[in-house]
């Protein structure tokens, strides 16, 4: 009897949880480095603990059902989660601004962390029954545009530009992976460029226009809206080689750079640690991501292909953008990096895609 339950534990598949803990002690003790000279900001450290045990056990619960569950409620998780984001415009909590979350109680939760995860099950269920086996031309992506943009405008008008952006970055990535010809490709370019100029015109408030600006130029407006690039810049610089130590940021401990927790905790973490520390944390992200790739081509069913390389573009969005954000290589547009920055509804979606990419893993061997 022991060795009939012993036989499919060890042909589970733990690669993805290991990364993902790697990745979050790292995470953890730079969160605290970050926030320990602010007596404020130490319950955060405690806070993210909690949160990341919550998001291990569900992504535990979560590896045990089979990807077939999944698949029959991918419509269901999208269509509540919908309803989610409109009820965030009735009566969400306001915050910096934004009105982006909802409270139950005293626990607080942003519906538009978990609509990343629910758009990649409605849109991978999609393009699993819409001619698998075929390319897609323009008029097959009508209907999955629809189901990406929906939620992508709802959460945009929160205001929220950079999870609305994640939102069509998964839309593309995943519909790329699916095959287009090449006349669809060059029309969906072709929009992409003509929709931006308008959304720069009419559709971003005049502080994202801002951010644009300060992009180009940070010192336009050093003391405003080009203060935090600068701010992170010079963190990242001042680490040099091998950083400054642990608990030795000053730009974390004198307060100079806003948001050390949460969008720039790589800025606190190079100041730290260093070029080779980045490095090593980027490799972790690399093999993390490799090991997605690699899923998606061993998997025998579509869907479960489609689902692994939408979870991907997840965490590559996320790191790629938050990276590049606080290194002066794209604007600043509010993305946490994966497992680092601190927040519970962000590692509670990051803990069901370990889960889910699991199932997808062990159903392989196990199921």
């Amino acid at each position: 009897m022991s060795d009939e339950i012993s036989s499919p534990l060890k042909r589970f598949d733990l690669s993805f949880f290991v990364s993902v803990t790697a990745i979050f002690v790292i995470g953890i003790l730079n969160l605290y480095s970050a926030t320990h000279a602010n007596e404020a900001d130490q319950p955060l450290f405690r806070a993210q603990l909690i949160w990341f045990f919550i998001a291990m056990v569900t992504a535990v619960a979560i590896c045990f059902i089979h990807p077939k569950t999944f698949f029959r409620l991918s419509y269901v998780f999208y269509a509540l989660n919908c309803i989610l984001l409109v009820l965030v415009l009735i009566m969400g909590k306001t915050s910096l601004g934004a009105t982006r979350w909802l409270a139950i109680g005293p626990i607080r939760f942003q519906p538009s962390e978990m609509m990343k995860l629910s758009l990649v099950l409605a849109l991978a269920r999609y393009y699993s029954r819409v001619r698998p086996d075929k390319e897609l031309v323009l008029r097959d992506l009508i209907a999955p545009g629809l189901i990406a943009f929906i939620p992508a405008i709802l959460v945009i008008v929160q205001p929220d530009l950079g999870t609305g952006l994640m939102l069509i970055f998964i839309f593309l990535v995943m519909t790329f992976y699916r095959k287009l010809t090449w006349r669809s490709i060059a029309i969906v370019v072709l929009i992409g460029g003509i929709s931006s100029g308008v959304m720069y015109k009419f559709g971003l408030k005049e502080y994202q226009r801002k951010r644009i600006h300060t992009f180009i130029d940070p010192f336009e407006d050093a003391k405003g809206a080009g203060y935090n690039a600068i701010q992170s810049e010079i963190a990242i610089g001042s680490g040099r080689l091998f950083g400054k130590g642990f608990k030795k940021s000053s730009q974390a401990s004198l307060a100079y750079l806003p948001e050390n927790h949460t969008d720039f905790v790589f800025s606190i973490f190079n100041e730290e640690h260093g070029f080779f520390g980045s490095i090593v944390l980027i490799t972790l992200y690399i093999i993390m991501l490799l090991r997605f790739v690699n899923l998606a081509y061993s998997v025998n069913k579509f869907y479960d292909s489609v689902v692994t390389i939408g979870l991907m573009s997840i965490f590559f969005g996320h790191t790629f953008i938050n990276m590049g954000m606080v290194t002066g290589l794209l604007p600043i547009v509010g993305i946490p990096l994966p497992l680092m920055s601190y927040g519970g509804t962000s590692l509670l979606t990051f803990g069901v895609c370990t889960g889910l990419a699991t199932s997808i893993s062990n159903s392989r061997k196990i199921f």
